[in-house]
């Protein structure tokens, strides 16, 4: 079975539906069950009327699927309903599958001009965009998504959705931790640096696109280069060698654990300026290491990316 996209081109800008939607309790609406309606996979939710427009809000950080079917009319699409269901929990969190039953929500499908189904969408930063509109085998589904979440990584989008179940929250109703970094963390705690980087590479190695591994990957690094560093000999050092890249990147490295970021930042772009060959594709090489550490969205990363830019342009 192919996957032809659906005819209908382009993007589609999500705001606009508001107007023409009903609000959550009004008139002329079917009620179709409780905003935020859980299916049996922790990173999937029922789209009503009520609760279509905050779902697809979390499209900013991280994708969100939408599958239309009809259990009735063509079981084959409750069979594909049924299958990224699957698929979401087997990539945790990485996107939101949203399930809209044509036949309960008749209003939605119609406001989304859905001509028929099966059909799969995609909702990238508030932007709807057609996927498939026919049932591709499980391990083929698994492929275009890997290759879809790839692409909106480039777009930096990388975040994770929180599972929907009600298992996954706290007794103090906070988001529990996610399990996949619970080894990492663990060696954290017990001291064991050398233990969490390798944890941590695991989960980068199976997932590249995951921006929290990786941030905890490039953490857990400074921690390794500076676990014995005796800083006021390293401090001197750079002092006297103000072009030597090894002790410019581990005082870089002791400014960040010290909380004086941009100090570090700045350390590296002055040296990127300053030096040229390997030299400098380390020194940038190790700024970026830094960036990944403290998150691409922090404003200081974005302000040291601009200023790396400069230096290197």
């Amino acid at each position: 079975m192919s996957n032809t996209p659906f005819s209908r081109p382009g993007a589609v800008d999500l705001s606009a539906l508001k107007r023409s939607m009903p609000p959550a309790g009004a008139a002329g609406g079917p009620a179709t069950g409780p905003a935020g309606t859980a299916g049996s996979s922790a990173y999937a939710v029922t789209l009503t009327e009520q609760n279509f427009q905050a779902e697809l809000e979390g499209s900013l950080n991280a994708p969100v699927v939408l599958v239309f079917y009809s259990p009735s009319r063509m079981p084959a699409s409750a069979e594909l309903a049924a299958d990224l269901e699957t698929l979401s929990d087997e990539f945790e969190g990485r996107f939101l599958l949203g399930k809209v039953d044509i036949d309960a929500t008749p209003q939605l499908a119609q406001a989304l001009q859905v001509p028929s189904v099966p059909l799969v969408a995609l909702v990238l930063q508030g932007r709807l965009a057609p996927l498939l509109q026919d049932a591709p085998p499980l391990d083929e589904l698994r492929q275009i998504l890997t290759q879809v979440l790839q692409a909106a990584a480039t777009q930096g989008v990388t975040g994770r959705h929180q599972p929907r179940t009600g298992g996954a929250v706290s007794a103090e109703g906070e988001p529990a931790a996610d399990p996949r970094y619970a080894p990492a963390q663990e060696a954290l705690e017990a001291g064991d640096i050398d233990g969490a980087v390798a944890e941590y590479q695991k989960l980068v190695d199976a997932n590249p696109a995951d921006a929290e591994a990786a941030a905890g990957l490039a953490m857990a690094k400074v921690l390794q280069r500076t676990a014995k560093v005796d800083a006021a000999a390293a401090r001197t050092a750079a002092a006297e060698r103000p072009d030597d890249v090894d002790a410019q990147t581990l005082v870089a490295d002791l400014d960040l654990l010290g909380g004086h970021v941009e100090d570090a930042f700045s350390r590296l772009v002055d040296l990127v300026r300053r030096t040229s060959g390997d030299d400098r594709d380390l020194a940038r090489t190790h700024l970026l290491g830094l960036f990944a550490a403290v998150g691409n969205e922090d404003p200081r990363v974005l302000r040291g990316r601009q200023q790396l830019a400069s230096a290197l342009f």
